[in-house]
């Protein structure tokens, strides 16, 4: 499968939302499998932060209530979580930096086509 050329306002704003959410500006790039990717993973690792979150609450608001306390979340749930969230941002940095370098070849090979500017063709010599 061809990548969608990019001009370097495209990616750029490819880049933007890659930063913003993990995978959407991969996606919008044409890059499925690294969009698709980037998303499942900063998403298992959000909702492993969110369970953990949750059961830490859970005890917090027990032990308020008086309540026998519930046993502590595992921390192997915020851990993975947090592991999850580094790799899909090292994933989506490395996509980012792929982008920009694939708009630059692309407009440096746009450009070779392109006819001269008259600014920089000779002068010609005074009479």
């Amino acid at each position: 499968m061809a990548k969608i050329p990019l001009s370097r306002d495209r990616a750029w704003a490819c880049v933007m939302l890659n930063l913003s959410v993990p995978g959407w500006g991969s996606l919008k790039a044409g890059r499925k499998f690294a969009g698709i990717g980037e998303m499942i993973i900063v998403f298992a690792g959000l909702f492993l932060l969110f369970v953990w979150m949750l059961k830490w609450m859970n005890r917090v608001v027990q032990s308020e209530l008086g309540n026998d306390l519930p046993p502590l979340p595992a921390a192997s749930l915020w851990k993975w979580g947090l592991i999850c969230i580094a790799i899909s941002s090292i994933w989506t940095v490395i996509t980012c930096i792929s982008l920009i370098r694939d708009a630059r070849a692309c407009e440096a090979e746009n450009g070779k086509n392109a006819p001269p500017r008259l600014s920089d063709l000779p002068k010609p010599p005074k009479l």
